[in-house]
C-alpha cells in the first residue's frame, strides 16, 4: 500500500486532527450554547440597567428599568416579549461559539502539547496554562468579535420595543449587513479589545482551571478519565470563569450596545478604560458584577455542559481525552 493510499485508510481524526478537534468542539459549544443561552440573555440585560453614562446624557429619560434581579429579569422578558424572546440573538451567538470555542480549543491543544510542551509525566505547569488558556482566548475571540457583536445588539431589541424605538435588525444577516454599511469592516469589530480582555481572562479561568483541576485530580488522587472528574473539573472552571471574567464582560457588552456615529464612533465611551472608569465613578467598584450571578448560573452549566459533551465526542470519534 503506497504512502498516500495508507493516509486515505486513517480514520479522519488521524488525517485531519485539527480540523477534527475544531468541528468536536463546535458541535459540543453550540449544545451547551442553546441549554444556557436564557441566562445570557438576562446577564446581557442586567448589565445594561442603570448606565450612568446613558443617565448622564439623558438617552434614557423618564425611562429608566428598576433593578429587577435574574429572576425577575427572567419573568419579565418572557412575560412582556414572549418566552422565545428568551433565545434572541441565539444564532449569532451559536456562530460565534463555532468560531471561537472552535480557535480556542485548537490553539491551546496546539499551545500545549507542541510549542510549550507537556512534562514527561504529563502535567502541565500552571504558568504554561496560564498563558496557553489567555493566548487561545484572546485569539478565539478576535475572530469571533463580529457575531459578539451582533449578538449583544440583538439581544436589546426586544427592550428598545418595549421602550417605544424603532426596531434596528430584521434578522442577523441584516444585522451584519447593516453594521458593516454604517461602521464598514471596522465596524464589525467596535468592542473587540474589551471582547479579547475578557475572553483572554474567562479563559485563564475556564481552560486553565479544567485543564489544571483535571489532570490535578488524575495525578494525586483515585478518580480516573470519567465523567465524575469531568464534572468536578468543569465545575471548578465555571466558578472561576465567572469570578475573573465578569467586569470585563460588562465593559465588553456596554461598549458593543451604545450609540454609534457616522464613523462609527462610540458615543458614550472613548475606549474601554474610559467606559472602566465612567462605570466606577457613576455606580460604584460592584457594578463592574452586575449579572455576576447568572453569568456564574450560566458559566457552570455551560462548563459542564460543554466539557462533558466534548471528552463523550472526543471518545466516540476515537480522539484522545482532553
Amino acid at each position: 500500500m503506497s504512502p498516500a493510499e495508507e493516509e486515505r485508510s486513517l480514520p479522519l481524526p488521524e488525517r485531519w486532527p485539527r480540523a477534527s478537534k475544531f468541528a468536536l468542539s463546535a458541535c459540543a459549544a453550540a449544545v451547551a450554547e442553546l441549554v444556557t443561552f436564557p441566562l445570557d440573555l438576562t446577564k446581557t440585560r442586567l448589565q445594561i440597567q442603570g448606565e450612568a453614562a446613558v443617565r448622564r446624557d439623558g438617552a434614557a429619560a423618564g425611562q429608566a428599568v428598576p433593578y429587577r434581579g435574574m429572576l425577575r429579569t427572567a419573568a419579565g422578558i418572557a412575560q412582556e416579549e414572549g418566552v422565545r424572546k428568551l433565545w434572541q440573538g441565539a444564532t449569532p451567538a451559536v456562530y460565534r461559539h463555532i468560531v471561537y470555542t472552535g480557535v480556542r480549543m485548537v490553539t491551546y491543544e496546539h499551545l500545549r502539547d507542541s510549542m510549550l510542551g507537556r512534562v514527561e509525566d504529563e502535567s502541565f505547569p500552571l504558568w504554561k496554562s496560564v498563558v496557553g488558556g489567555m493566548s487561545a482566548g484572546a485569539i478565539g475571540q478576535f475572530f469571533a468579535s463580529p457575531t459578539d457583536l451582533v449578538k449583544v445588539q440583538m439581544q436589546m431589541e426586544g427592550k428598545r420595543k418595549l421602550e417605544g424605538k424603532p426596531l434596528r435588525f430584521r434578522g442577523v444577516h441584516h444585522a451584519f449587513l447593516k453594521i458593516l454599511s454604517e461602521g464598514g469592516v471596522r465596524g464589525l469589530w467596535a468592542g473587540w479589545v474589551p471582547n479579547v480582555q475578557r475572553a483572554a481572562l474567562v479563559n485563564m479561568g475556564d481552560l486553565t482551571t479544567y485543564d489544571s483541576v483535571k489532570h490535578f485530580l488524575l495525578l494525586n488522587t483515585p478518580l480516573v478519565d470519567n465523567s465524575v472528574t469531568h464534572s468536578v473539573s468543569s465545575a471548578c472552571s465555571g466558578l472561576v470563569a465567572a469570578v475573573l471574567g465578569t467586569p470585563a464582560d460588562v465593559v465588553k457588552t456596554r461598549i458593543m450596545n451604545q450609540p454609534r456615529d457616522k464613523q462609527g464612533r462610540g458615543l458614550l465611551y472613548k475606549s474601554s478604560m474610559n467606559c472602566l472608569i465612567q462605570t466606577v465613578q457613576g455606580e460604584g467598584f460592584m457594578s463592574l458584577y452586575k449579572g455576576f450571578i447568572p453569568t456564574w448560573m450560566r458559566m457552570a452549566p455551560w462548563s459542564l455542559v460543554f466539557w462533558l459533551t466534548y471528552e463523550q465526542i472526543r471518545r466516540m470519534c476515537g480522539v484522545t481525552s482532553f
